[in-house]
């Protein structure tokens, strides 16, 4: 039995992009006779708003779809820690006070994510208090070897963490980082089909590695294309595009968008890409 999940982060209103990312990840369930699961991610400090949860279930209901609710990354801290310790214990965690200025600065070499952390903290003394932690990549392969994944989109790959580096796993203003919280939330909540958005297909290669070191099943991956807004730019909550909640209010019939959603039509001004 197939299981999917949706995971918006609650620090601001659902729109398009994120309707069409339930969508598919609700219709792969549904036509595999699986489950659709509905986690939120909100354990990005100040900037998480709890309630907009209940925003969410009326805008995911008003779309016609159908889940099961798991628990919130905000219940999850103490198995977050357990992980982090767990790292750190086999010596793959250092801690980092660089900042992201100092990090551009210093950086010679560009990733999927932005500019490549050069290791600066890596060997060296560092107080952690208040450090972000972050994952010595190459040792980590050393540990694991050669690993794959498969994507049902792309086809099967070869993990390469490398192309993101030494990625944080612990920041300093949350606990944990997206690559640590979703590969153990999947984990814990028996996900089969990871089902995301193309922007985060890099981000896998570490999600994969991730597995391996904490001996968490290895799901699938989905990663579908964006909806893209006139500029080419995929939606987005900072750039204020229009929310669910501002169309389920005036009135729009949800079932049928997302009926022309998954028919690839889109309103004006936006594409798939």
């Amino acid at each position: 039995m197939e299981t999917t999940r949706f995971a918006p982060s609650p620090n601001g209103s659902l729109h398009l992009g994120h309707a069409y990312s339930a969508i598919v990840a609700h219709d792969l369930a549904a036509e595999r006779d699986g489950r659709f699961l509905v986690r939120l991610e909100d354990i990005d400090g100040a900037r998480s708003r709890p309630e907009l949860a209940e925003e969410f279930a009326a805008d995911l209901a008003w779309l016609g779809l159908e889940w099961t609710d798991v628990p919130a990354q905000s219940t999850r801290l103490a198995t977050y820690a357990a992980a982090a310790e767990r790292l750190k214990a086999t010596g793959l965690l250092y801690p980092c006070q660089c900042t992201r200025a100092e990090i551009a600065a210093a950086a010679t070499e560009h990733g999927p994510e932005g500019p490549l952390y050069p290791g600066t903290c890596r060997g060296r003394p560092v107080d952690p208090e208040g450090a972000a932690w972050r994952l010595d990549v190459s040792k980590a392969i050393a540990q694991t070897g050669p690993l794959e994944w498969i994507d049902e989109v792309a086809g099967p790959q070869h993990a390469r963490p490398e192309l993101l580096g030494d990625v944080v796993l612990v920041r300093k203003d949350a606990p944990a980082s997206y690559h640590l919280a979703a590969t153990l939330d999947d984990a814990a909540d028996g996900v089969t089909l990871v089902t995301r958005g193309k922007d985060l297909f890099a981000a896998t290669h570490v999600h994969r590695l991730l597995q391996a070191l904490l001996g968490l099943p290895v799901p699938r991956w989905h990663h579908h294309a964006l909806l893209l807004d006139d500029s080419g730019q995929k939606l987005a909550k900072r750039r204020g595009s229009p929310s669910l909640a501002d169309r389920r209010h005036a009135g729009d019939d949800g079932r049928a968008l997302a009926d022309a959603l998954r028919s690839n039509r889109f309103p004006a001004g936006i594409s798939l890409g």
